[in-house]
C-alpha cells in the first residue's frame, strides 16, 4: 500500500468569496469552519441590534444597522483570506515535490 503526499485541492477562493457575499457564513462552511461562520453571524446580529437602538431615527437602513454590515464585510474578507492562504499553501506543497531548481518560477521567454 502506498501513501500519497498529495492532499485534495482546497476550495476555490473565488467560490468562497462569492458564497460569502451571497449568504453570510456560507464561505466559512465551505472551508470547513462553520463555528467561525456562526460566530460572525452572532456578532453581526448583535451589533446590528445595538446600532439600531442607538442610531438616530432619521438614519437610513444602512446607518441604523452599520455594526452588522461592518461584521458582514469583515466575515467576507476573513473567508476569502482563509481560502487564499489554504490555496497558496496547497500550491506550495504541490511544487515542493517537483524537481525544479528554480523554486517554481519559470524563466521569461
Amino acid at each position: 500500500m502506498t501513501s500519497s503526499n498529495t492532499s485534495p485541492a482546497p476550495a476555490n477562493p473565488y467560490l468562497v468569496l462569492g458564497a460569502a457575499i451571497v449568504l453570510p457564513a456560507s464561505g466559512h462552511v465551505i472551508l470547513g469552519v462553520p463555528v467561525r461562520g456562526l460566530q460572525f453571524l452572532f456578532f453581526m446580529v448583535i451589533l446590528a441590534w445595538v446600532t439600531a437602538k442607538i442610531a438616530p431615527p432619521d438614519a437610513s437602513f444602512i446607518g441604523r444597522h452599520a455594526g452588522g454590515f461592518l461584521i458582514y464585510a469583515l466575515s467576507i474578507l476573513d473567508a476569502y483570506k482563509l481560502a487564499r492562504v489554504r490555496h497558496a499553501l496547497w500550491v506550495h506543497k504541490a511544487h515542493d515535490g517537483s524537481d525544479n531548481s528554480q523554486g517554481g518560477i519559470a524563466p521569461h521567454m
